[in-house]
């Protein structure tokens, strides 16, 4: 009813839930694991991280078919809008926001060619607005597991590692079938008028 082509699922891998949803048709597509950043008291590193704007949305697209899998592409949802962060441009870095009243969750897209990541992912944290008194978690899928060993040098402490599960609802049809059109009830189609133009030779 949703138009959904697939469902996404995030479970500890320890979870009872997770043989069921390998019954119930689900499988495992990537892995993950949040990273509580709450406590990362970084250097007084200058921010370059600005607010994406809806123009910065082809790099950042771009960027995420830079470092998203092909495979995992038609599943791994891809920023539709300028929620976040951006550093370099956005041609190297995007960090996604998610907040609730439970804590935020940042979401990165990180070219491995960036430098001195973990100051730079410190230096958003200690200056992301609206912050308060809750918890900051970074979301790391398993192809920027890269981004981990910078983590845990600044101090960062890793929840238990994540299955990232799929079911998809709908099925390629592999062979073509023709169908016939409808017209709408009430809609009339008005033939295209061709007029015959005169050029001089």
């Amino acid at each position: 009813a949703w138009g959904a082509l697939h469902v996404l699922a995030e479970i500890d891998e320890t979870s009872d839930a997770f043989p069921a949803l390998r019954t119930a048709g689900f499988a495992v597509y990537a892995w993950q694991r949040l990273w509580d950043v709450s406590a990362i008291v970084s250097a007084e590193k200058e921010s370059d991280w600005t607010k994406a704007r809806e123009v910065d949305m082809i790099s950042i697209q771009n960027l995420y078919h830079q470092i998203v899998p092909p495979l995992l592409q038609p599943i791994e949802p891809r920023p539709s809008r300028a929620a976040g962060f951006i550093a370099n441009g956005g041609n190297k870095s995007y960090v996604s926001i998610n907040s609730g009243t439970m804590g935020i969750v940042l979401t990165p897209l990180i070219h491995p060619e960036v430098t001195d990541v973990g100051a730079s992912l410190a230096a958003l944290i200690r200056n992301l607005p609206g912050r308060g008194g809750l918890p900051v978690y970074l979301c790391v899928r398993s192809y920027q597991a890269w981004l981990e060993p910078a983590l845990a040098d600044l101090g960062a402490t890793a929840s238990p590692r994540q299955a990232v599960m799929v079911k998809h609802l709908a099925r390629m049809v592999k062979e073509e079938q023709t169908l016939k059109a409808v017209q709408p009830a009430g809609v009339s189609v008005q033939p295209s008028r061709v007029s015959r133009m005169q050029t001089k030779k």
